[in-house]
């Protein structure tokens, strides 16, 4: 546990509870996705102390991807059973080898697990460093507005609220809050492993631009809320855009896609994707496919593939086949 050359943000607690009071339903059920790291363990403990203590549960995934696995699903009970908080242990599988990488497949296992949940609001506990990693990871890797706008601070689904009190908060001042509280927490030695792009990111690549550029780390995560005021305001021109081609229905006319730009057009599939809760493709293959929609002979019948369904023109019209 590294000691932080920074002052203890002087109130956390009451930025946090301002963060939550601001947008908690009444008597919502909470439950803090729980790791062990100094963050979560922090966000539990910050919550425990709250209003809202009664209605708080932790969710802790158990991946068993490391030999210490076991020590820290025991770490986290200790924890909840010291502030007397309900908590629950996921024991999943992560696919290994799996085609995005292990990574990424740890991620996706356990946002799944987490949105099971069973309560009304999860809390996560990613904070500012979180927040830069992910816009410079996006970024490198090509991706667009969405991308680029990094990890949501509050994200609304089906049944279920997101919220991430600490995102504007730095990695350095929420350890610094913990050892002035004398808190223990556990560290992931998988965090220290540079294979991981995140990690790269997070031990080299941004310590060397904060050399250069002290406020980095700021200024990306500042830059993340741009792209997401840009990003929002594409989705209500996708929506626009849809009520003038489908209105209410749920497929769309070829000849009415066409009257759109390509630039709109591409716009209008990513939405309809996320509307659905598909993910979207890479870049290339949305782009080949938006082409294929504005030039295809009447005979042809473009299609793409995808992990949740296939988008294909059947009766020229644009239809989202989800997998059966």
């Amino acid at each position: 546990m590294a000691a932080s050359r920074n002052k203890p943000l002087p109130d956390l607690p009451g930025r946090v509870g301002a963060f939550l009071a601001a947008r908690l339903p009444a008597n919502a059920r909470l439950c803090v996705g729980l790791s062990g790291g100094c963050d979560s363990i922090v966000l539990l403990r910050l919550l425990a102390c709250s209003p809202w203590a009664g209605q708080l549960s932790a969710m802790h995934v158990h991946h068993g991807l490391s030999p210490n696995a076991d020590d820290w699903a025991q770490f986290c009970a200790g924890v909840c059973g010291e502030l007397e908080i309900p908590l629950k242990i996921a024991r999943v599988t992560v696919p290994n080898p799996a085609p995005e990488g292990l990574e990424a497949a740890a991620r996706s296992v356990r946002h799944a697990a987490l949105a099971g949940c069973g309560a009304d609001v999860l809390l996560l506990a990613h904070h500012r460093g979180d927040q830069a990693e992910t816009v410079l990871f996006n970024l490198l890797r090509g991706s667009g507005v969405t991308g680029a706008a990094g990890i949501p601070q509050v994200r609304v689904g089906s049944g279920l609220t997101l919220l991430r009190p600490m995102l504007d908060v730095s990695r350095d001042q929420i350890e610094a809050h913990a050892m002035a509280q004398g808190w223990r927490w556990i560290d992931d030695e998988s965090n220290a492993d540079q294979r991981h792009s995140r990690n790269y990111l997070r031990h080299t690549a941004l310590p060397v631009l904060r050399q250069r550029f002290p406020a980095a780390e700021a200024m990306l995560a500042q830059a993340a809320g741009h792209f997401a005021e840009a990003d929002a305001l594409l989705g209500d021109l996708a929506e626009i855009d849809w009520q003038a081609v489908a209105g209410d229905g749920d497929c769309a006319p070829v000849k009415a896609l066409r009257t759109l730009p390509l630039s709109r057009l591409k716009n209008l599939l990513r939405w309809r994707l996320r509307v659905l809760g598909w993910r979207s493709p890479v870049a290339a293959r949305l782009d080949e496919f938006a082409r294929q929609l504005l030039s295809a002979a009447p005979d042809r019948h473009p299609s793409l593939s995808l992990p949740d369904g296939q988008m294909r023109v059947a009766g020229r019209h644009l239809h989202w086949f989800p997998m059966t």
